[in-house]
């Protein structure tokens, strides 16, 4: 066959390919629009990506003080030509979901959560100036209420969070514990909770350590919200970067079977 012929043949290809792609990427829109996702969720493209995540190793703070991932190399360059690490993981470790079978028996686990609530609204809640004096701050019903008074309802399926400028002390001792060794940082009051359980919200978060703030001594956060089935994200990143409403989240959580929920790659679409 010819040079140009085998050039010929090769553009012919390509744009038989790229009309098979186009009509792939409109049957995938098609199909994200036929999801019931609510309107505000894909009405709009985005401007800016936002990661609310934390890149996270063992040093990254957690609950129990213990290191949440460890890597071992399972495979080496060197040996092998490729590589790849054996991780031992903690679920509740970094930028994380806590699963409604976190704290309760016969809860959702993470791989039940529906596809078409880790796609929501982004509703922020600043509460920035209130932790500066106080630690332990906490999100009120009276915080909500001021939110829907000044921007409008809270959109149907919507995640609610909580912004206290606590993630960027997360390479500070003071991100977990005050100088005494007690926990202290800001989360949400059942009062908030109790209120969100009202309105068709699906899950809350937070830029801190814990859904309940750090003086809490019995989780009611913890064990009200999740046990009626709805799931929390624990360390957000970068709330700072987004306004409190119009944001899109995009919530990456794992999907092993039976979890009480695990590390998540969070992001958000402005």
């Amino acid at each position: 066959m010819c040079n140009h012929c085998v050039i010929e043949n090769v553009k012919r290809n390509m744009l038989s390919r790229r009309s098979l792609f186009k009509g792939a990427a409109f049957a995938g829109a098609a199909a994200i629009v036929a999801t019931g996702l609510p309107r505000e969720v894909v009405a709009q493209p985005a401007s800016k990506v936002v990661d609310l995540t934390h890149a996270y190793d063992s040093t990254f703070p957690t609950f129990d003080g213990k290191p949440g991932i460890e890597y071992e190399w399972a495979v080496e360059m060197a040996q092998s030509g490729y590589q790849l690490h054996k991780l031992t993981i903690f679920e509740h470790t970094g930028t994380h979901i806590d699963a409604p079978l976190h704290f309760s028996a016969d809860g959702t686990s993470v791989d039940e959560i529906e596809p078409a609530k880790l796609v929501a609204p982004l509703v922020i809640v600043d509460i920035t100036d209130r932790a500066k004096e106080d630690a332990n701050a906490a999100l009120e019903a009276a915080d909500i209420e001021a939110w829907i008074s000044a921007n409008g309802d809270i959109p149907a399926g919507a995640i609610v969070t909580l912004r206290s400028g606590w993630a960027k002390k997360v390479k500070e001792a003071s991100f977990r514990n005050d100088e005494a060794g007690n926990f202290t940082f800001p989360g949400f009051a059942k009062s908030a909770t109790d209120l969100l359980q009202t309105l068709d919200v699906v899950a809350i978060g937070v830029d801190t350590l814990s859904l309940d703030p750090g003086n809490s001594a019995d989780f009611a956060v913890h064990n009200s919200w999740l046990p009626a089935g709805r799931y929390g994200i624990e360390g957000l990143a970068n709330l700072e970067e987004l306004p409190v409403k119009g944001a899109t989240i995009v919530v990456g959580a794992p999907k092993h079977r039976g979890g009480t929920g695990g590390p998540a790659r969070v992001l958000a679409l402005v």
